[in-house]
């Protein structure tokens, strides 16, 4: 019996299909075989392990049962005893296969349909897994195509074999393309999802401006000139901060180009979006200055634990500063990533004094003392009583109008204010019935205990109920990090577990007894 037939034309078949979707020819034969083998079991049983195989060189198809070898059968279609598989081979294993060759199949109209779809769907995950694996690697870089169809005001972009995806959103506002128009877009991902891999491509992302001006400055290709940080605002503005490698090369110059030559390049490219290029600096005051330019900076201070940062700026920069619509602050704070408030020299200089005003009043009323001497310790840099009752007794004897004798009474007077403010914040808590226990754990100032006797958690089952988070938010995150908080939690809750071991241990005597 002829257990083979010579199928010539499957190679020419798969010669063509491997050429016109550009994918192995392998592959494509690997669908014939997998589309044989359906058909296969189509006619001998879907059970049965039914293989084919099509010769690379003469497109001879080949089908064949496999039968494996074993101890135990599990499975009468695929499996069959190891002592009965002898007698048909006697050198086989355990673990082997029997192989039976099967007569060709005739296809029929159906089983012909059934195979065609077989071989389409493996080519088609073929070809999208050949185009995942050829743009996975391409995320960052910039690609030319053009727009195939519109569907709902997002741009399906056909990009060499491949098909792209250009969001609504993702495009510059104002900006429009039809069919056929050339597109020229930034690859920020590239997902691998059932119905294929999905290329996404941006107009506004703040790569697209910075790759963008690598192709334009040769600096920048070459390493020499970094770009540190970008900042957009599609369509309208963006800022980008770069620094030189080289101190013989300006970062800021390079970038502009002969008459504007270089960045002009990029406006057009972004439908006129103006561009501020400026140097990069380590030193984040002189950054977020260099940020804010045009606008001119009086005085800067910085809050690092906060991430905050306060400019001010002369009254008539008030407005260069912010910019429209808050623009110009609102780019600056995205390059430098700092959270930036704008005061104008008027503005900071009235709440100076206001809070000279609060902390003179403060030192009046708590030391008895005149405002003279009050605001010389502003001046000085005392800001609470704390750091008045602390301070070194000779650095405070040796501010002008002080000596020994002023400062002992001026310390004395504030370690007094501290003693009687602790003994009404310590009646309070006793008021609102926080216990010892609580106080006893040791993390808690009087007023700490006040605050939370005031918020009903006064029993250390009080305090153990609650999660860090919670507590941090009842005594304000500033006062308390959710870290500490979890500590002491665990740190009331430690008596539960003392109880739990005292019953266990009593239900051990009793059991002995």
């Amino acid at each position: 019996m002829d257990t083979s037939v010579s199928r010539p034309e499957l190679l020419l078949v798969a010669d063509a299909v491997a050429r016109e979707k550009t994918i192995d020819r392998e592959e494509v034969l690997d669908a014939m075989e997998q589309a044989i083998q359906k058909a296969g079991r189509a006619k001998y049983g879907h059970d049965k392990d039914i293989r084919a195989t099509i010769d690379r060189r003469s497109g001879e198809v080949r089908l064949s049962r496999w039968t494996e070898a074993v101890e135990v059968v599990e499975n009468e279609e695929t499996q069959i005893p190891l002592h009965i598989a002898r007698k048909y081979r006697p050198e086989i294993q355990l673990g082997e296969h029997l192989v039976d060759p099967l007569p060709p199949i005739d296809f029929g109209r159906i089983a012909a349909q059934t195979a065609k779809q077989v071989i389409v769907q493996r080519v088609r995950e073929y070809e999208r897994k050949r185009q995942y694996d050829e743009f996975k690697d391409r995320v960052g870089e910039i690609v030319n195509g053009t727009v195939k169809r519109t569907e709902y005001g997002n741009l399906m972009v056909e990009i060499g074999s491949a098909e792209a995806l250009l969001r609504r959103d993702e495009l510059i506002p104002r900006e429009s393309f039809r069919n056929s128009d050339r597109v020229r877009a930034y690859i920020y991902d590239v997902r691998d999802e059932p119905r294929g891999p999905q290329i996404f491509l941006s107009r506004t992302h703040p790569a697209f401006l910075a790759k963008l001006f690598a192709q334009e400055v040769p600096e920048i290709y070459d390493g020499i000139i970094e770009i540190k940080a970008v900042a957009r605002d599609p369509g309208s503005r963006a800022k980008m901060a770069v620094i030189s490698k080289d101190s013989s090369i300006d970062p800021v110059g390079a970038c502009v180009g002969m008459r504007g030559s270089r960045v002009q390049a990029v406006v057009q490219e972004l439908q006129g979006e103006k561009i501020d290029i400026i140097p990069w600096s380590p030193q984040a005051a002189t950054f977020v200055v260099n940020a804010l330019a045009p606008a001119e900076v009086s005085k800067v201070v910085m809050d690092e634990e906060a991430g905050r940062v306060e400019v001010v700026v002369p009254d008539e920069q008030l407005s260069l500063a912010i910019g429209r619509r808050g623009q110009n602050v609102r780019l600056a704070s995205q390059l430098t990533r700092w959270d930036i408030d704008i005061l104008t020299e008027a503005e900071e200089s009235e709440r100076r004094q206001e809070e000279f005003r609060k902390r003179t009043g403060l030192f009046v009323e708590a030391l008895d003392v005149d405002d003279v001497i009050a605001g010389l310790l502003v001046t000085e840099g005392f800001n609470s009583i704390e750091e008045l009752a602390y301070a070194d007794m000779d650095e405070l004897s040796t501010i002008e109008g002080f000596d020994e004798t002023v400062a002992d009474e001026l310390v004395r007077r504030a370690e007094g204010y501290i003693a009687r403010r602790e003994e009404e914040l310590d009646a309070r808590r006793i008021e609102l019935g926080v216990t010892d226990d609580v106080a006893a754990l040791g993390f808690f100032t009087t007023q700490m205990l006040v605050t939370l006797g005031e918020k009903g958690v006064k029993m250390l089952d009080d305090l153990a109920d609650l999660a860090g988070d919670e507590l941090s938010e009842l005594l304000g995150g500033d006062v308390l990090d959710e870290e500490t908080a979890n500590e002491i939690i665990m740190a009331a809750r430690a008596h539960w577990f003392e109880d739990d071991s005292a019953e266990s241990s009593e239900g051990k005597e009793a059991d002995h007894v």
